[in-house]
């Protein structure tokens, strides 16, 4: 088992005197191997976005009788072999009265903040490419950029449908990103710290999802709201706005979109392991094995959220934000500071 925890570890000192022997100088061997590292992180992210995409329809199926899912093929495989080939051989399709640069850019920049996210991830022991000292900040403020590109691609597309879409991405993500990094803050609190190694390593005793419950629900209702997904999947409405922000794409652009969503999703599972589940720490399993384990747990979590609830309407959903889930963040945080300004008097 020592092995099995340390093998990407000994990849990675591999890696490093391989650069080093051909005799590069310092910087440039630093810059190599920061691009392997970003290689390999999106590596993992697309294998796992592929995968989700496969289970989502699973669970879906499951849950909701659906016959295709599960019965095309072995495991029901074929089903998103085919999804993947209808979509793909779509002919990529512009407006005749859209911005199409900004058509076009929004497309390919929707993938890179959901990249850039797993940058300050712990996914095993010593296994994290940049343990930031403000690496929680870093991770709000790298995803809240998201929002502007979805806004980006509504306004470019020339089309009202996928302009009320964007306009409702936005309204959606800044109600719910101020009670979603509230509710990070008793953590934060507990820790001592920004840093994510930090914050796993002060769970060592006693995950933060025992000391801070209604931090955790309210991160995770937060989080269903910025990622868009059902109940909270308003910008898409269907049956409203056809595809909201995506009506007019079609084809590669259409499936970046689409891939970035479970990108997304994986990202804020990896945050809500990292922040009150211990992160990677767990008894006789590879840390980076606990890691996965425990990030598709979450992962299974909002996927059965999506297809239990129906789509809440907007003014309720908005309400939800302003009316309860922003006093009670605000509550969860004067709780904590009295807490243990309580504990420190008594210790000290």
């Amino acid at each position: 088992m020592a092995g099995a925890e340390t093998v990407f570890l000994s990849l990675d000192r591999g890696l490093k005197n391989l650069i080093f022997s051909w005799g590069i100088p310092e910087p440039w061997a630093f810059l190599c191997a920061v691009a392997v590292y970003a290689v390999a992180v999106l590596g993992f992210v697309l294998v796992n976005v592929i995968f989700l995409v496969y289970l989502e329809r699973k669970v879906a199926g499951y849950m909701q009788q659906r016959l295709g899912p599960n019965r095309v093929g072995p495991g029901g495989i074929f089903q998103c072999v085919a999804d993947a080939l209808k979509l793909l051989g779509k002919e990529d399709i512009i407006p005749a009265g859209a911005d199409r640069m900004c058509f076009r850019l929004a497309s390919w920049l929707i993938f890179v903040p959901a990249t850039m996210l797993f940058a300050v991830i712990p996914f095993g022991r010593e296994m994290i490419v940049a343990d930031l000292n403000v690496g929680v900040l870093y991770f709000l403020a790298v995803g809240s950029t998201a929002t502007l590109v979805l806004f980006m691609a509504g306004w470019s597309s020339n089309n009202k449908y996928a302009l009320l879409g964007s306009m409702r991405v936005v309204a959606q993500v800044i109600s719910y990103e101020i009670p979603l990094a509230f509710s990070l803050l008793g953590v934060i609190m507990l820790a001592g710290s920004l840093r994510m190694g930090d914050i796993v390593a002060a769970q060592k005793p006693l995950w933060f999802v025992v000391l801070q419950p209604a931090a955790f629900v309210l991160y995770f209702v937060a989080a269903i709201a910025e990622l868009n997904r059902g109940p909270f999947d308003l910008p898409e409405g269907e049956q409203e706005i056809v595809a909201g922000p995506f009506v007019e794409y079609s084809g590669m652009r259409y499936a970046l979109f689409f891939l970035s969503e479970y990108a997304n999703l994986l990202s804020v599972s990896a945050l809500a392991v990292t922040l009150f589940l211990g992160g990677w720490q767990g008894p006789w399993l590879p840390s980076w094995l606990w890691f996965v384990i425990k990030v598709y747990v979450m992962v299974f979590l909002f996927m059965w959220v999506k297809w239990t609830f129906p789509r809440v309407r907007a003014d309720h959903l908005l309400g939800l934000a302003w009316k309860f889930l922003l006093p009670a963040s605000l509550a969860n945080v004067l709780v904590t500071g009295v807490v243990i300004k309580l504990f420190s008097g008594i210790g000290g």
